[in-house]
C-alpha cells in the first residue's frame, strides 16, 4: 500500500506554512508523497477570486519544484463546483485502491470537522492528520492524529494584504512564488519587469 498525504486548500497564495505542514507530515508519517490539492470552490471559506486557477497551480508548481516528494493533485479543479472532501476522497480511493490516504488539516479545520459534508463516512476510510495552529483549539470528537510540529501562524489573507500594501514577503513565501506574484502584479502587488 502506498501512503499518500493530501493537503487541500485554496493556496491563494501558497506559503511557507503550507510547505512546513506537508513536510512535517511526510516525515512523521513516513509517506511516499504529499499532494497539494487546490479547491475549485471551498465549502468552508469565502473564495477571493483574485487569481485564476491556472495562476494558483503555477504558484504551487513554483513552491514545490525543488521537493521530489511533493506533487499537485488537480482532481477538484477538474471536477469543478463546490469541493467536498468526501466526494473527492471517494473518487481518489476508487482511482487508487492500493493507496492509504492521509488528509492533512490545520487546527482551524480540526475545530470545524463536525460541519464537514458526510464526515461520519469520511473518517471511516480516510485518516485525518492534524497540525496545530496558534489560536485554535485543535479539538474534535472525530479521530485525528495530531502531529507535534513547529507552529507557524501564516494566513493567505495576511499575505494578500501585505502584497496590496507593499509589506515584506521574505521568509513567508517561497522566493519563486514571491517573484511570480510581483511579476504578474497579483493581489495588488506592484508589478516588476
Amino acid at each position: 500500500m502506498r501512503r499518500v498525504g493530501i493537503l487541500g486548500g485554496t493556496f491563494n497564495p501558497p506559503h511557507c506554512g503550507h510547505l512546513l505542514m506537508a513536510n512535517e507530515a511526510f516525515h512523521a508519517l513516513k509517506l511516499d508523497e504529499v499532494r497539494f490539492m487546490p479547491n475549485a470552490i471551498p465549502p468552508h471559506k469565502e473564495m477571493h477570486n483574485l487569481v485564476t486557477d491556472e495562476q494558483r497551480v503555477q504558484m504551487l508548481e513554483l513552491a514545490i519544484s525543488e521537493v521530489p516528494y511533493f506533487s499537485i493533485e488537480k482532481v477538484e479543479l477538474e471536477s469543478g463546483g463546490i469541493s467536498y472532501t468526501y466526494n473527492t476522497m471517494c473518487l481518489l480511493q476508487e482511482r487508487e485502491p492500493d493507496t492509504t490516504f492521509y488528509f492533512i488539516i490545520g487546527g482551524d479545520m480540526i475545530d470545524s470537522l463536525h460541519t464537514w459534508y458526510h464526515i461520519e463516512e469520511l473518517v471511516s476510510f480516510v485518516q485525518f492528520v492534524g497540525i496545530k495552529r496558534p489560536g485554535t483549539a485543535a479539538k474534535t470528537m472525530y479521530p485525528v492524529q495530531l502531529l507535534e510540529t513547529p507552529e507557524m501562524n501564516l494566513s493567505s489573507t495576511v499575505i494578500r494584504q501585505r502584497c496590496q500594501h507593499g509589506g515584506p514577503l521574505k521568509y513567508i513565501l517561497p522566493e519563486a512564488v514571491e517573484a511570480y506574484i510581483r511579476k504578474e502584479g497579483l493581489y495588488g502587488a506592484r508589478k516588476t519587469t
